[in-house]
Protein backbone atom coordinates (compact mmCIF):
# COMPACT_ATOMS: atom_id res chain seq x y z
CA UNK A 1 0.00 0.00 0.00
CA UNK A 2 1.15 3.31 -1.02
CA UNK A 3 2.35 5.48 2.06
CA UNK A 4 -0.20 8.76 2.75
CA UNK A 5 1.44 12.44 1.51
CA UNK A 6 0.27 15.50 3.15
CA UNK A 7 -0.27 18.63 0.44
CA UNK A 8 1.46 21.40 1.84
CA UNK A 9 1.48 24.86 0.22
CA UNK A 10 4.78 27.22 0.47
CA UNK A 11 4.05 30.47 2.43
CA UNK A 12 7.45 32.12 -0.03
CA UNK A 13 6.21 31.02 -3.32
CA UNK A 14 2.82 29.19 -2.63
CA UNK A 15 3.65 26.13 -4.74
CA UNK A 16 1.41 23.24 -4.04
CA UNK A 17 3.30 19.69 -3.12
CA UNK A 18 3.12 16.45 -1.91
CA UNK A 19 5.22 15.74 1.56
CA UNK A 20 5.60 11.70 2.25
CA UNK A 21 6.24 10.10 5.01
CA UNK A 22 9.60 10.75 6.80
CA UNK A 23 11.84 10.63 9.62
CA UNK A 24 10.37 11.96 13.13
CA UNK A 25 12.20 15.48 13.14
CA UNK A 26 12.86 15.31 9.68
CA UNK A 27 12.92 19.18 7.73
CA UNK A 28 11.14 19.82 3.88
CA UNK A 29 11.84 22.32 2.06
CA UNK A 30 9.98 23.34 -1.14
CA UNK A 31 11.24 22.08 -3.95
CA UNK A 32 10.74 25.71 -5.89
CA UNK A 33 12.36 28.22 -3.87
CA UNK A 34 14.00 26.12 -0.78
CA UNK A 35 11.64 28.00 2.04
CA UNK A 36 11.28 25.98 5.28
CA UNK A 37 7.81 24.25 4.77
CA UNK A 38 7.70 22.29 8.52
CA UNK A 39 9.31 19.59 10.44
CA UNK A 40 7.66 16.37 10.62
CA UNK A 41 6.24 15.71 13.99
CA UNK A 42 8.02 14.07 16.88
CA UNK A 43 6.61 12.58 19.49
CA UNK A 44 9.26 13.41 22.12
CA UNK A 45 8.35 16.78 22.03
CA UNK A 46 5.51 16.15 24.51
CA UNK A 47 7.46 15.36 27.40
CA UNK A 48 9.18 18.56 26.87
CA UNK A 49 6.04 20.31 26.88
CA UNK A 50 4.84 18.19 30.33
CA UNK A 51 7.61 18.79 31.99
CA UNK A 52 7.34 22.72 31.50
CA UNK A 53 3.56 22.87 31.68
CA UNK A 54 3.76 20.86 35.23
CA UNK A 55 6.61 22.89 36.39
CA UNK A 56 4.61 26.06 35.54
CA UNK A 57 1.32 24.79 37.11
CA UNK A 58 3.68 23.85 40.24
CA UNK A 59 4.93 27.40 40.36
CA UNK A 60 1.92 29.47 39.61
CA UNK A 61 0.79 28.54 43.02
CA UNK A 62 3.71 29.74 45.35
CA UNK A 63 3.40 32.84 42.70
CA UNK A 64 0.10 33.43 43.60
CA UNK A 65 0.56 32.66 47.41
CA UNK A 66 3.30 34.48 48.44
CA UNK A 67 4.24 38.18 48.36
CA UNK A 68 5.75 39.83 45.66
CA UNK A 69 6.40 42.99 46.96
CA UNK A 70 7.70 43.94 50.60
CA UNK A 71 7.79 47.83 51.14
CA UNK A 72 8.98 49.83 54.19
CA UNK A 73 7.98 52.65 54.82
CA UNK A 74 8.50 55.56 57.41
CA UNK A 75 8.71 52.25 59.81
CA UNK A 76 5.56 50.56 58.30
CA UNK A 77 5.62 47.24 56.65
CA UNK A 78 3.44 45.65 54.07
CA UNK A 79 3.56 43.01 51.67
CA UNK A 80 1.29 41.94 48.66
CA UNK A 81 0.55 39.51 46.46
CA UNK A 82 -1.06 39.39 42.90
CA UNK A 83 -4.34 38.59 44.40
CA UNK A 84 -4.03 41.70 47.53
CA UNK A 85 -3.64 44.64 44.11
CA UNK A 86 -7.24 42.74 42.79
CA UNK A 87 -8.66 43.97 46.51
CA UNK A 88 -7.19 47.00 46.58
CA UNK A 89 -8.45 47.98 43.32
CA UNK A 90 -11.94 46.63 44.06
CA UNK A 91 -12.40 48.61 47.06
CA UNK A 92 -11.75 52.18 45.43
CA UNK A 93 -14.32 50.72 42.97
CA UNK A 94 -12.00 50.28 40.40
CA UNK A 95 -13.88 47.23 39.52
CA UNK A 96 -12.87 47.37 35.28
CA UNK A 97 -9.41 47.15 36.31
CA UNK A 98 -9.61 44.75 38.97
CA UNK A 99 -11.07 42.65 36.69
CA UNK A 100 -8.73 42.80 33.94
CA UNK A 101 -5.85 42.31 36.58
CA UNK A 102 -7.59 39.09 37.71
CA UNK A 103 -8.78 37.48 34.42
CA UNK A 104 -5.36 38.48 32.74
CA UNK A 105 -3.01 37.78 35.95
CA UNK A 106 -4.53 35.05 37.31
CA UNK A 107 -7.17 33.64 35.32
CA UNK A 108 -6.36 33.42 31.78
CA UNK A 109 -2.78 31.75 32.71
CA UNK A 110 -4.07 29.01 34.82
CA UNK A 111 -6.63 28.22 32.22
CA UNK A 112 -3.87 28.13 29.36
CA UNK A 113 -1.85 25.54 31.16
CA UNK A 114 -4.71 23.56 32.05
CA UNK A 115 -5.61 23.36 28.32
CA UNK A 116 -2.07 23.13 27.37
CA UNK A 117 -1.62 20.03 29.60
CA UNK A 118 -4.87 18.05 28.58
CA UNK A 119 -3.86 18.42 25.01
CA UNK A 120 -0.77 17.50 25.82
CA UNK A 121 -2.05 14.25 27.80
CA UNK A 122 -4.54 13.55 24.74
CA UNK A 123 -1.65 13.50 22.76
CA UNK A 124 0.68 11.05 24.39
CA UNK A 125 -2.54 9.13 24.79
CA UNK A 126 -3.13 8.99 21.04
CA UNK A 127 -6.86 9.90 21.83
CA UNK A 128 -9.00 9.56 18.95
CA UNK A 129 -11.43 11.50 20.85
CA UNK A 130 -12.70 14.71 19.80
CA UNK A 131 -9.98 16.02 17.61
CA UNK A 132 -11.62 19.02 16.15
CA UNK A 133 -12.35 20.07 20.04
CA UNK A 134 -9.09 19.73 20.65
CA UNK A 135 -7.98 21.62 17.28
CA UNK A 136 -10.12 24.68 18.75
CA UNK A 137 -8.71 24.05 22.04
CA UNK A 138 -5.05 24.91 20.78
CA UNK A 139 -6.37 27.86 18.81
CA UNK A 140 -8.05 29.11 21.70
CA UNK A 141 -4.57 28.64 24.02
CA UNK A 142 -3.01 30.75 20.88
CA UNK A 143 -5.28 33.16 21.00
CA UNK A 144 -5.32 33.74 24.68
CA UNK A 145 -1.94 34.30 25.34
CA UNK A 146 -1.38 37.97 24.83
CA UNK A 147 -4.14 38.16 27.49
CA UNK A 148 -2.17 36.63 29.49
CA UNK A 149 -0.04 39.17 30.51
CA UNK A 150 1.87 37.82 33.12
CA UNK A 151 5.31 39.33 31.50
CA UNK A 152 3.50 42.72 31.16
CA UNK A 153 2.58 42.65 35.00
CA UNK A 154 6.23 41.03 36.01
CA UNK A 155 7.62 44.76 33.77
CA UNK A 156 5.21 46.77 36.28
CA UNK A 157 6.88 45.20 39.15
CA UNK A 158 10.14 45.59 38.20
CA UNK A 159 9.81 49.47 37.61
CA UNK A 160 8.09 49.81 40.57
CA UNK A 161 10.98 48.24 42.18
CA UNK A 162 13.59 50.80 40.83
CA UNK A 163 11.14 53.96 40.90
CA UNK A 164 10.17 53.83 44.51
CA UNK A 165 13.46 52.92 45.59
CA UNK A 166 14.17 56.69 46.38
CA UNK A 167 10.68 56.88 48.68
CA UNK A 168 10.32 53.87 50.29
CA UNK A 169 12.51 50.31 50.83
CA UNK A 170 11.13 48.17 48.34
CA UNK A 171 12.03 44.62 48.26
CA UNK A 172 11.29 41.63 45.90
CA UNK A 173 9.08 39.28 47.79
CA UNK A 174 9.27 34.93 48.02
CA UNK A 175 6.69 34.94 45.27
CA UNK A 176 8.65 37.21 42.45
CA UNK A 177 10.76 34.36 41.69
CA UNK A 178 8.21 31.82 40.97
CA UNK A 179 6.25 34.99 38.96
CA UNK A 180 9.37 35.11 36.97
CA UNK A 181 9.68 31.49 36.87
CA UNK A 182 5.65 30.75 35.33
CA UNK A 183 6.62 33.48 33.01
CA UNK A 184 9.13 32.11 31.28
CA UNK A 185 7.95 28.09 31.37
CA UNK A 186 4.52 28.99 30.22
CA UNK A 187 6.27 31.01 27.34
CA UNK A 188 8.35 27.98 26.68
CA UNK A 189 5.79 25.14 27.08
CA UNK A 190 3.39 26.65 24.21
CA UNK A 191 6.04 27.64 21.84
CA UNK A 192 7.10 23.43 22.18
CA UNK A 193 3.96 21.90 21.57
CA UNK A 194 3.52 20.52 18.08
CA UNK A 195 -0.51 20.47 17.32
CA UNK A 196 -0.15 18.41 14.43
CA UNK A 197 0.53 15.63 16.88
CA UNK A 198 -3.44 16.09 18.03
CA UNK A 199 -4.07 14.33 14.60
CA UNK A 200 -1.51 11.74 14.22
CA UNK A 201 -3.06 8.66 15.52
CA UNK A 202 -5.94 9.84 13.15
CA UNK A 203 -3.82 9.78 9.96
CA UNK A 204 -1.89 6.79 10.59
CA UNK A 205 -5.39 5.19 11.11
CA UNK A 206 -7.02 6.57 8.05
CA UNK A 207 -3.74 5.40 5.55
CA UNK A 208 -3.87 1.73 7.27
CA UNK A 209 -7.38 1.10 6.00
CA UNK A 210 -7.56 -1.15 3.01
CA UNK A 211 -9.55 -0.26 0.03
CA UNK A 212 -13.00 -2.49 0.15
Amino acid sequence: MTPARTIVACPVCGLAQRIGPAARGAVFECVRCGAFLGREPARESLHLTAALTLAALVLYVPANLYPILRMYYSGAYSESTVWDGVVSLAHTNQWFVAAIVLMASIVIPLVKLATLLYLVVSAQLRSRALPRLRTRLWRFVDVIGPWAMLDVFLLAILVALVKLRTLATVLPGPGLAAFCAVVVLTILASSTFDPRLIWVKNKNTTSSRKPA
